[in-house]
């Protein structure tokens, strides 16, 4: 944006331009906490659960910010000489400069969702596309809309492309992220029984997740999961349409360690991976998908970084070998992080399954599905964490414990362990989301 002056970043957002700066341009980038505020930052001002970002606008001007975007009852006698915009809502405000930025870049875009699976999807089609087009993609879980116009407006002029997460807790969020980010692409990665409390059924997620495919304009690409039947009837006929997956356009036709084979409308593509797990396996079918979608043919190594406490493979100094997959907890990651988990070497297969929320009046079914997924699938020790966790053991037939919380879970592994041991760590009730890795012994690994 630095090539945008202040008057036409006030039409832009929609907002007042109280004070323009002193000096010329516009700013670097937009950001919404004042502690994080650089040089030639816009500081947007918004109201939290526990405070008012606008408070902290005269903090950000001190800090060189080359303005501040404010409700109206914060631009009074304000510091420094950095511009002054005033909005009743500055979120709305953010995502129309979004918007506005989106649409002169000339780059495509390429929108991802899905009930589990989005952010690996995302990271690994950025890095599909890194060494073909100048790729911008969403940093860590910026898929809201606070997030992702903060990416959108960190774009520089010649980018190609962008990669942008989107999330959702209700009907009608992905659509008013859509509209900000105007997609060329949008990929649903899957559909399946999260946030049922708040959508009430399965055709109810199905349609959240379609307004990514609504979004799009005519002529765009839809990439979605080949035979899915939930998505089948939001498809278009002015929108293309790419399947991947058993039956699909894209599939996996075969992996090897370090190795996977893909047939993407029967041409074969043999790429070189550093991950084994199956569910990156299939993330990776959907990503090759929305490549071709942008007229990138992927090949060679893919070089991606996956964000933490998704997959990560930990390994103790007794030997006992942590499968770190706690970034979330439902009914499709359970059950994916229970295949890998089967597929582990080791004397015990071990799993730390806690909580799975927002399931509505099902929810106890769920729970009891996964204990006898984990029967299934071999493992030898249960560890349940969390009331609604506790329903796993009446379907589960080996060693089983069960406790309240995550501190609880800290002072029994010690116990139930044995060098050696594969231990899948599901997210426990009472984790915290980004929490540190393991590092010490069980007990500190159990409290993260």
């Amino acid at each position: 944006m630095k090539d945008w002056d202040a008057r036409r970043i006030a039409r832009a957002s929609a907002a007042g331009l109280v004070r323009p700066p002193r000096t010329a341009g516009g700013p670097t980038r937009a950001v919404v906490d004042s502690r994080a505020v650089r040089s030639g930052d816009l500081f947007v001002g918004i109201r939290g659960e526990r405070d008012d970002g606008g408070r902290f606008a005269g903090a950000a001007l001190e800090a060189a910010a080359w303005g501040v975007l404010v409700t109206p009852d914060h631009v009074r006698d304000l510091p420094g000489d950095g511009a002054v915009l005033a909005t009743r809502d500055p979120i709305a405000a953010l995502g129309r400069l979004a918007r506005g930025w989106r649409e002169q870049l000339d780059c495509k875009v390429i929108g991802v969702t899905g009930s589990t699976g989005k952010t690996s999807t995302k990271e690994i089609l950025a890095a599909l596309l890194a060494s073909h087009r100048t790729t911008l993609a969403s940093r860590a879980n910026f898929n809201t809309e606070i997030g992702l116009p903060l990416n959108v407006l960190e774009a520089e002029p010649g980018v190609e492309a962008m990669v942008l997460e989107l999330a959702m807790r209700g009907a009608g969020q992905i659509a008013e992220l859509a509209d900000i980010a105007r997609p060329d692409v949008g990929v649903v990665v899957n559909v399946g029984p999260v946030h049922l409390e708040l959508l009430g059924s399965m055709d109810a997620i199905a349609a959240a997740k379609a307004e990514l495919i609504v979004g799009l304009e005519p002529g765009g690409t839809a990439v979605v999961p080949a035979g899915d039947g939930l998505l089948a009837r939001h498809l278009r006929d002015d929108v293309r349409t790419i399947t991947f997956g058993e039956g699909g356009d894209v599939r996996l036709t075969g992996h090897e360690e370090g190795t996977v084979a893909i047939d993407a409308f029967g041409e074969r593509l043999e790429l070189e991976v550093p991950f084994a797990q199956a569910y990156h396996r299939a993330n990776l079918v959907a990503a090759v998908g929305a490549a071709l979608a942008i007229g990138v043919e992927p090949s060679g190594r893919v070089d991606v970084r996956f964000s933490p406490l998704r997959g990560e493979r930990v390994e103790l100094p007794d030997g006992t070998v942590i499968l770190n997959d706690c970034y979330n907890a439902n009914p499709m990651s359970m059950r994916a992080a229970l295949d890998e988990l089967a597929s582990a070497e080791g004397p015990r297969r071990v799993a730390v399954l806690g909580d799975m929320l927002e399931l509505g009046p099902d929810e106890r079914d769920y729970h009891v599905e996964v204990g006898r997924q984990a029967s299934e699938r071999g493992v030898d020790v249960l560890v349940t964490v969390g009331p609604l966790a506790a329903a796993m053991e009446e379907a589960f037939d080996g060693q089983a414990y069960a406790v309240a919380d995550a501190a609880e879970a800290a002072a029994l592994l010690p116990e139930v362990l044995e060098p050696g041991d594969v231990v899948l760590r599901g997210r426990a009730r009472g984790g915290r989301r980004g929490a540190a890795r393991p590092r010490g012994g069980l007990s500190t690994w159990a409290r993260c």
